[in-house]
């Protein structure tokens, strides 16, 4: 099944001791890499990741803990990953992802594209003829080399089922918009990470033809991090569309306000959105943040400290307010003698298994309250993943060598050369962006438009939000959006897509069940 997507990243020694051992061909040699230049330190020790089980000795932790607190703000300054340093989990994963020196979405990653042409769905027979057209369109890009890490190629349902996938996003937003806002405002799109374009494009020519009227009043901007994608996004879509504008930036640095009503289009994004790491001391209970260690060597290690980021800390609190319970067994937390008794047992953990949570994703949610007011959320993508590393809301990493795509079982792995994306909770997403945009943009929680809304009723709908402070509806009273929902992938596309156009000869729909593991926000 396509529910992932190939990614990629360095090797090391540990990388080939997986790949020898999980190679689907035993006939195969194992695979090597090209032998390094000579360095001054031993080979055995290039990119090597140092075991867990390894105890690291309190000269090596104080040194370790020394070195300076950096994050992937500064790194961008540098050419090379960085030695003698410390960071956040999310600033790993931010720098290893987004560098524009060496990350993997700047140097690495290539869309997969089918360029002007489409599956003829139609005519396929079932679903295996379906794969190996996908397969043949893979084999276009060529054949990876021997030694080392492939072509980073993975696709999207965006790609793979165009134009129709984009049309779905289409309706969906057009029914939106022409019920509440046409004709007194503009069709005003957002969309963050637009990849090839594809979207945009299917979305667009969809306005064209079918809403005329639409089409002219639209104005499409797209927010991106990469700049070749930049330049790509302009040439296939400008000339075509000038209502589309391409802004080179990071969602995280955006600083404009949109005050009129817009759509917020994000697909497939969140999932490669940075994360942090946090542990549980199992005698205490407090939480610890961790922190990646990179010594003089290159060789990776976590440390763990109290918490003192401020973004860590905000989301602990907001988890705590909605209830949403962490990795921790209900039992022990409810039962101090039960963890002290579980703390005792022979060769116990001291620490409770990695939990990633999604900070990242929270500082989009403030930056959609802040800067995108009168915004509408359209969002998708993995809510599983298979073949995650250990932990709680766990990324897959993963790379691509000898044409197959091959995950690991560690985040510790060299900057730039593999795919780190993680699954979403859309019912624990949907409650933090209710609540985030719940909050009062300004220090003023009472202002006199929350009080008009308050004025002839104390009752408020639980399905609708609280106005937007200082917007009026056309009969001048101030009214809530309503509440965002959580679909399924099939749900949604039963919705809005005409599945008839990528229905095979024997009645399977790939469109539905390529992306079982996917959820929609809207």
């Amino acid at each position: 099944m396509l529910a992932t997507r190939p990614p990629c990243r360095r090797i090391g020694s540990n990388f080939l001791r997986f790949a020898s051992k999980h190679s689907s061909d035993p006939k195969k040699p194992r695979p090597r890499l090209a032998r390094p230049p000579k360095a001054e330190h031993p080979p055995d020790r290039w990119n090597y990741n140092a075991s867990s089980l390894l105890e690291v000795d309190a000269k090596t932790q104080a040194e370790l803990a020394a070195y300076p607190l950096v994050d992937a703000n500064a790194l961008e300054k540098g050419t090379t990953s960085p030695r003698q340093a410390k960071m956040l989990v999310r600033d790993w994963i931010e720098d290893s992802l987004y560098n524009p020196h060496y990350g993997y979405f700047p140097k690495q990653a290539v869309i997969f594209d089918t360029e002007d042409t489409a599956f003829d769905f139609p005519s396929l027979r079932n679903s295996i003829d379906f794969e190996e057209e996908i397969a043949q369109r893979y084999a276009a890009y060529g054949a990876d080399k021997h030694y080392g890490p492939g072509r980073q190629i993975w696709h999207t349902p965006t790609e793979l089922f165009k134009p129709w996938y984009g049309i779905a996003m289409a309706k969906c937003l057009v029914a939106e918009y022409l019920l509440k806002y046409f004709p007194y405002e503009d069709f005003v799109i957002y969309e963050i990470g637009a990849g090839n374009g594809t979207l945009a494009m299917n979305i667009l020519d969809y306005l064209r033809s079918n809403h005329p009227e639409v089409y002219d009043r639209t104005r499409y901007h797209i927010i991106e991090i990469s700049a070749s994608l930049v330049e790509l996004q302009r040439k296939k879509l400008s000339a075509i569309h000038p209502c589309v504008k391409v802004e080179h930036q990071s969602i995280f640095r955006w600083q404009k306000k949109e005050p009129s009503p817009c759509f917020v289009v994000a697909m497939e994004v969140i999932d490669n959105f940075a994360h942090d790491m946090i542990r549980y001391d199992l005698t205490t209970l407090e939480p610890l943040q961790a922190l990646v260690t990179v010594d003089d060597r290159g060789d990776y290690d976590f440390i763990y400290t109290p918490i003192s980021d401020p973004l860590i800390a905000s989301f602990l609190k907001l988890r705590t307010r909605l209830a949403h319970p962490p990795a921790i067994p209900r039992l022990l937390r409810a039962a101090p003698a039960l963890l002290r008794a579980y703390a005792a047992l022979p060769f116990a953990p001291n620490l409770s298994q990695p939990e990633y949570i999604p900070t990242r994703l929270l500082s989009l949610l403030r930056t959609l309250r802040t800067h995108f007011p009168r915004h509408r959320l359209l969002l998708s993508d993995f809510s599983s993943v298979p073949d995650a590393i250990p932990g709680r809301c766990a990324p897959v990493v993963q790379t691509r060598f000898r044409n197959t795509t091959v995950p690991v079982t560690t985040l510790l792995v060299a900057q730039g050369y593999f795919d780190i994306f993680f699954p979403t909770d859309f019912e624990r997403l949907r409650d933090m962006y209710e609540h985030t945009l719940a909050q009062p943009a300004g220090a003023d929680a009472f202002s006199s438009a929350h009080l008009a809304a308050d004025y002839f009723s104390s009752y408020h709908p639980s399905t609708r939000r609280r106005p937007v402070e200082g917007v009026n509806s056309a009969s001048g009273l101030p009214v809530g959006e309503r509440k965002s929902s959580v679909f399924s992938h099939t749900q949604f596309l039963q919705t809005y897509a005409d599945l008839s156009q990528t229905r095979l000869k024997n009645g399977q729909n790939p469109m539905l069940e390529f992306y079982e593991n996917v959820k929609f926000l809207f």
